[in-house]
């Protein structure tokens, strides 16, 4: 009666030393990398659209709505002609739809952080920003999607801009540069902010005016003088007026080193500050 338990316990020796060995006779997995690490994260945030498509919607069908109803609905009135007026709208409705867009990278990582992932990841022995920049690279994707929509459907509408092909891709890539640098605004307001929707709100209080009160819809010269003197600070009108000039030639050197120094600045400041926040949990 006392030979079962015996080999019971025979075998459940047996089964831990031959798991030991497997464990002890394969190499240690080398640590990842800080490039390789956060290209998975962001491929991570490519996998969440695979899964749920609908996510897509402000970055296809939202540009194609703002790009028609401006185009149509205010062009005979601002510009005379709606040709006229996608001429000038399109550059200015390119940098609208992808900055709006950024409010997203704060409302998904708020996301993460209530739903308790962002403790998950600060477990994993990896470069600790590496969640944080590849989200932002997989959003950076979603912003050329975006950007891309609007000069496609902006063809096929009839713009030809003067620079061709080649000046929509420029201002399509520094659009997209100051969007990654924008998005680090929003990643620390979603740390800082309780819910998704309180960050949804809020980015969007301030992406608002920035865009309204610009030169994204009308010239400057048509608004009172007190406004103008905000328009031609603002950095969403420098974008704008940059994006105009690479596609339609004439652009200003100096308004393309003010987009980047502002990139590189909201970039110097925000992300170390969403870094730090999200260490600290």
């Amino acid at each position: 009666m006392n030979v079962e338990p015996t080999n019971r316990s025979d075998n459940a020796g047996a089964d831990e030393a031959a798991v030991r060995r497997a464990i002890t006779s394969s190499p240690r997995p080398a640590p990842a990398g800080r490039v390789s690490a956060a290209i998975t994260f962001g491929w991570r945030g490519m996998l969440k659209v695979k899964h749920v498509p609908e996510q897509l919607m402000d970055v296809t069908i939202t540009p194609v709505m703002f790009v028609l109803m401006f185009t149509y609905l205010f062009g005979g009135a601002v510009a005379g002609s709606t040709a006229e007026y996608l001429d000038y709208i399109l550059p200015g409705i390119l940098v609208m739809s992808v900055v709006f867009t950024t409010v997203y990278s704060g409302v998904a990582l708020n996301t993460d952080v209530t739903k308790g992932v962002g403790d998950r990841f600060r477990s994993l022995p990896i470069w600790r920003p590496a969640p944080l920049v590849g989200a932002l690279i997989g959003d950076s994707l979603r912003y050329f999607l975006a950007g891309f929509v609007i000069l496609v459907l902006g063809l096929a509408l009839g713009f030809r801009p003067d620079n061709g092909i080649v000046g929509m891709a420029a201002a399509l890539g520094l659009v997209v540069v100051f969007s990654f640098a924008l998005s680090w605004v929003f990643t620390t307001l979603g740390l800082l902010l309780r819910t998704p929707a309180a960050v949804l709100n809020a980015g969007f209080l301030g992406i608002f005016p920035l865009t309204f009160v610009s030169n994204v819809f009308v010239d400057p010269s048509t608004l009172p003088d007190w406004l103008q003197s905000f328009v031609k600070v603002n950095p969403i009108s420098i974008l704008a007026g940059v994006s105009r000039g690479l596609m339609h030639g004439g652009v200003d050197r100096n308004d393309v080193y003010i987009v980047l120094a502002v990139a590189v600045g909201l970039t110097a400041v925000f992300a170390p500050l969403t870094t730090r926040l999200y260490r600290r949990g």
